[in-house]
């Protein structure tokens, strides 16, 4: 199996740094373990379970309530709005199309792994 090694690669393998505060939600753990699972073998779900788990212990968790749904075209996506309206975060996605209300109702950026990396001058 060939892996992109392209801008979403490289931000992960930063997120132990210091520069970085992950935030997590019940909701969103479950979607990150779906998105693992979906396509490979069960044989490498534990290996999968391992980075939801480093994920989980690294990540500052919060409770989301939702309590303004639905706001966002995708309503799939609303659970990753209030998290960061919650947390005060920025989201960083590929999706920034259906995001677009975060920043004018909220107060929430949105930016592409490859825009964080360059703010923070991982870019190379």
């Amino acid at each position: 199996m060939k892996y992109n090694k392209g801008a979403s690669y490289k931000l992960l393998t930063h997120i132990h740094s210091p520069d970085f505060q992950l935030h997590i939600s019940t909701p969103l753990v479950f979607e990150y373990e779906s998105i693992l699972k979906r396509e490979i073998e069960h044989s490498r779900h534990a290996d999968m379970d391992a980075i939801v788990d480093y994920l989980c212990l690294i990540a500052t968790a919060h409770q989301i309530f939702y309590l303004w749904r639905p706001v966002l075209h995708d309503i799939k996506d609303d659970h990753v709005l209030e998290l960061a309206v919650k947390a005060q975060a920025t989201i960083v996605t590929w999706n920034i199309k259906d995001f677009k209300i975060a920043k004018s109702k909220f107060g929430i950026n949105v930016i592409t792994p490859k825009e964080l990396l360059n703010q923070k001058g991982l870019l190379s």
